[in-house]
């Protein structure tokens, strides 16, 4: 049987498919429209007849970047115990990582950027929502025990953490942090964290069994796995990893 032929991917789609890895790896302001043409191999003039300009490249990612968070979050609603969360939280960092140039050069971007800065405010928003949702689940399932007060301020420290975390491990280790191959271990360390905040709140066996992935998820069968994944963009590592375990 023959295999079936692949149709070529549009410029357009080729030019921020490039773009989106160079983001990532130089930092945004870091990466001129001469360097995108010369990695694609194609003329300024070619690029500026998709994309007349840088801006448009910027935008038309945090709109992928928004599609893919509104369908991650809608899995809040499915979060019954402490093991769905664990995978909730490494697939939001998994997406995280995907677009990370929008969180290690964000206030850069919202100071210059008009879209980023109006609907940058929705993305907190709807991950405000999705983790209340998450803590509504946990506590309908006798998981958690937390009053409406503690999971409004735990929702929105958790929210902080995630945001926030790509940019504390740059500041930890500027020159390797946000490298491909330091993608498994910078995944698990965000998602831990973020859970950590609700140890308090856990019901004793979660809590058990919130530390029992902890330990799992860090042997090192579990890192190559998330790296892999980080760098496909997946969304399955936490489920990858698991069954390397």
């Amino acid at each position: 049987m023959a295999t079936p032929v692949k149709k070529p991917r549009r410029t357009a789609e080729r030019i921020l498919d490039v773009t989106l890895e160079l983001f990532n790896r130089f930092g945004e302001p870091n990466v001129s429209t001469t360097l995108i043409s010369a990695e694609l191999n194609i003329s300024t003039g070619n690029l500026y007849y998709h994309y007349p300009a840088k801006d448009l490249l910027v935008d038309r990612l945090f709109d992928r970047y928004e599609q893919a968070l509104g369908s991650l979050l809608k899995a809040a609603d499915d979060v019954r115990d402490v093991e769905d969360a664990w995978l909730f939280f490494h697939m939001l960092f998994e997406l995280i990582w995907q677009y990370r140039f929008l969180y290690r050069d964000l206030n850069d971007l919202l100071s210059k950027n008009r879209r980023i800065e109006t609907h940058f405010q929705f993305v907190l928003q709807e991950k405000n929502q999705a983790v209340q949702s998450v803590l509504a689940g946990l506590g309908r399932s006798n998981a958690i025990r937390l009053t409406t007060a503690e999971a409004e301020s735990v929702a929105t420290a958790m929210v902080v953490v995630a945001t926030y975390w790509l940019s504390y491990e740059y500041v930890r280790d500027p020159r390797h942090a946000l490298e491909p191959e330091n993608a498994g271990a910078a995944l698990l360390r965000g998602a831990s964290n973020v859970l950590s905040l609700l140890a308090p709140y856990f019901e004793a066996p979660q809590k058990q069994h919130l530390l029992g992935l902890a330990q799992a998820y860090s042997k090192p069968a579990a890192a190559p796995v998330l790296e892999a994944a980080a760098r496909r963009g997946t969304t399955q590592a936490a489920t990858s990893a698991r069954a390397a375990l």
